[in-house]
């Protein structure tokens, strides 16, 4: 049996979002390789729900190796039709390193001026805005305020 368990339901939904795909990973005719079970793996870290072709014209060693798949990388089995199989693992979720100190980085902004005369194309300047700076109704960049706070907030605190 398999680690993750499909209702009917959320597997006709996996099979619908699989329709479109194209099989990420194709097993040859040497059957299922440790680097072919590692590719398999990889796929399933990075995009979840993945297709794999199976190139063998042995049903029973197809049906073997999506078996083996499933049990080896714990993914939950989706679909298997002729040479195809529909695998998916939940995907992992990635801890961000959150650092407070950090400023946000520079951004580059456009900025369009009009010409007074009509028809001229309008003039295009490209600026650097770094993290502690914002930049004014008028084009120019001036460092950024601290944000005030209400007179009341001040007195809760």
């Amino acid at each position: 049996m398999p680690k993750i368990q499909l209702t009917p339901a959320q597997r006709r939904e996996k099979r619908a979002d699989a329709h479109h795909l194209s099989p990420v990973v194709i097993v040859g005719n040497d059957g299922l390789t440790p680097a072919v079970q590692k590719e398999v793996d990889a796929a399933l870290n990075a995009h979840g729900l993945i297709k794999v072709r199976i190139v063998s014209d042995d049903r029973n060693g197809r049906e073997l190796i999506y078996h083996t798949l499933v049990e080896a990388l714990g993914a939950a089995p989706v679909q298997h039709i002729g040479k195809l199989v529909v695998l998916w693992r939940p995907p992992v979720e990635k801890e961000k390193s959150v650092d407070d100190d950090r400023l946000p980085g520079p951004r580059d902004v456009k900025i369009l001026k009009h010409s007074t005369r009509g028809g001229q194309r309008p003039e295009v300047r490209v600026l650097r805005v770094l993290g502690n700076q914002r930049l004014t109704s008028g084009g120019q960049i001036k460092r950024a305020k601290p944000k005030k706070k209400s007179i009341k907030k001040r007195q809760a605190d």
